[in-house]
């Protein structure tokens, strides 16, 4: 699964916004299209949008070529306006810097081989975060137990990613060691990436995948069905307080309430030590349309007032490990993140 492919010359991405009824990609031939796929979850997952946002900073150097303009102009253009799509995702801001970077290096080179270079570093970007989200899994899936309920929430999965997946990976991982899995995927309103991406994602690998409502999680844990949650993150502060999905909180809640593991997979690019706790992180408010439509059609009076973030964030209080291409870390999250990352 290749929800971002470069094809030399053009960027295609796979249209979440279409699956899983259809499965179609759309080709990019400029940064500002990309920057549209991005803010309309075209594209979606924070690795994802990393990657495709550096291969739109190619883009912007091929422009600049073909117009005779200088190449580290337009990326620094291009950076600005890629940079201004989405506020939470940590990845996003991870990977346009250091595209902004290499465009420095490369800036006393020709032209034509200051791209080479460019595409170079945003194909590194993307086959690190396989190879990443693989090494992730290997160690997630050893805190997976024989026969476990897994509940998990939004899709941290091949489609978030390169194509293999944080939460996801784990629970592939799991599988290819024989575990006997079965995953309760939660729909997560309002935009439905569990029902319509994580769902399909399961089907598609023969991975037992239960779906339930939201509002279902709760009871499912009351059940004794669920043995861990197993969830992402789009951005992880210095002392473990993570970002992720709106209602991903209430679940680390009623995992505490219930005894049951929380877990968040991220890979190191997901963490950003410049916030001291999640207090710090901004968090993306998206159109009301979101929540008083569904499938085009009003389910809301008209002119209701609407409070719609795309994210949460959970205090690190109540994570039990966070999984990463490295290793897991235990809490104390301060000493033990900082030390991870050799700082």
């Amino acid at each position: 699964m290749e929800p971002v492919r470069w094809t030399g010359k053009t960027l295609q991405l796979l249209d979440q916004t279409r699956l899983p009824l259809q499965e179609e990609y759309v080709e990019y031939r400029h940064y500002e299209e990309v920057a549209h796929a991005i803010r309309t979850m075209v594209v979606r997952g924070a690795p994802a949008i990393g990657a495709a946002a550096a291969f739109g900073v190619v883009l912007a150097a091929q422009t600049a070529v073909a117009a005779g303009r200088e190449v580290k102009e337009e990326v620094t253009k291009a950076v600005e306006v890629l940079a201004a799509t989405r506020p939470t995702a940590v990845n996003l801001f991870w990977a346009l810097n250091r595209m902004k970077r290499k465009a420095e290096e490369v800036s006393h080179l020709p032209a034509e081989e200051a791209v080479r270079l460019l595409a170079a570093e945003a194909e590194a970007i993307l086959q690190e975060d396989l190879a990443n989200n693989r090494a992730m899994g290997r160690y997630g899936a050893e805190l997976v137990p024989e026969k476990a309920g897994i509940l998990t929430h939004c899709n941290a999965g091949a489609l978030a990613t390169a194509g293999y997946g944080t939460a996801l990976g784990v629970i592939r991982a799991a599988k290819e060691m024989g575990k006997d899995i079965h995953v309760f995927a939660d729909e997560t309103r309002p935009l439905l990436q569990g029902a319509r991406l994580t769902a399909w994602e399961l089907q598609r690998e023969g991975i037992p995948v239960t779906l339930i409502t939201d509002n279902t999680a709760a009871f499912v844990m009351q059940k004794g069905w669920v043995d861990l949650v197993l969830v992402g993150a789009d951005r992880i502060a210095a002392n473990g307080d993570t970002a992720n999905k709106i209602g991903t909180y209430g679940l680390a809640v009623l995992a505490r309430h219930h005894g049951i593991p929380f877990y968040v997979a991220a890979p190191f690019s997901t963490f950003d030590l410049s916030l001291k706790n999640g207090a710090e992180i901004p968090i993306e408010e998206r159109s009301p349309e979101e929540v008083t439509a569904f499938g085009g059609r009003p389910v809301a009076p008209p002119g209701v007032k609407v409070f719609n973030p795309a994210f949460d964030v959970t205090p690190a209080e109540l994570i039990t490990a966070i999984i990463t291409e490295r290793g897991v870390i235990y809490p104390p999250f301060t000493e033990n993140i900082a030390r991870m990352m050799g700082n």
